[in-house]
């Protein structure tokens, strides 16, 4: 299973969170708005987190 694009990501973590901060959703709405949001995050953090390991390790064999 491949990854989908950062940049996709990052927009679906937009969406939810355009719709938390709207509030005008109906409570259960913004309850799975607020889960998706988390979920995204979380994910998004991990892939950055990986995306700057490879760049430190691509940085440190350029510099050797």
């Amino acid at each position: 299973m491949s990854e989908r694009p950062l940049d996709e990501l990052m927009a679906d973590l937009e969406k939810a969170i355009s719709k938390l901060a709207d509030g005008t959703a109906p409570l259960e709405e913004l309850v799975a708005a607020h889960q998706q949001a988390v979920k995204l995050l979380a994910e998004a953090q991990s892939r950055l987190a990986e995306l700057k390991s490879r760049a430190d390790e691509t940085a440190q064999l350029l510099a050797q």
